[in-house]
């Protein structure tokens, strides 16, 4: 029996502990950024600061969805990578979640932010905003179009990942035993 010293020093060295706590990481990011501080600076932010932030943003967010998901599967009890492999109903919604996140971080996170970008570009050419009331130009009404469905294939990849996410806590759940006392 090993001295209570080291017996407290357990759930240290258990990868569980560190899984428990990235896989928390990554579900209150993702819900926090997406649905809180998104809808937040919305609606706080004058467009320019808005679209200002979220370019620095969402890179950041994208690179920390990616970095958590991974750490996730790496921390998979009890042994990591190898626990993973032998279990596919874990395996799915992780790399599935992980696939997505890596979609939104190389392609259509940056397909955004350049449309987003070249859209402000238009602005000042046209000297006037990408949704003024008059008549926009053709090129804007490109710009529009290009960045709206980056901006939705973003949109709709993130939700998937958080679903991904969210199905993978409740098969990580259904392993917790509760115990009284």
């Amino acid at each position: 029996m090993a001295p209570a010293f080291l017996q407290s020093l357990s759930p240290l060295l258990d990868l569980a502990s560190y899984h428990i706590i990235i896989y928390g990481t990554l579900l209150g990011t993702e819900l926090y950024q997406s649905f809180v501080m998104t809808k937040v600076c919305y609606n706080a932010l004058p467009m320019s600061a808005f679209t200002t932030l979220q370019k620095r943003v969402f890179p950041v967010y994208f690179r920390g969805q990616t970095l958590l998901l991974v750490l996730t599967a790496l921390t998979h009890p009890p042994y990591g990578p190898v626990s993973l492999a032998t279990s596919l109903w874990d395996l799915i919604p992780l790399a599935f979640g992980g696939a997505m996140a890596a979609l939104n971080l190389i392609v259509w996170g940056p397909r955004a932010q350049t449309a987003m970008i070249e859209r402000i570009h238009q602005e000042t050419k046209d000297g006037r905003k990408y949704n003024d009331p008059e008549a926009i130009s053709d090129e804007m009404k490109a710009r529009n179009k290009a960045f709206s469905k980056a901006h939705a294939m973003s949109i709709h990849i993130n939700l998937m990942t958080i679903a991904a996410t969210m199905w993978y806590g409740f098969r990580l759940s259904s392993r917790f035993q509760m115990v009284e006392g």
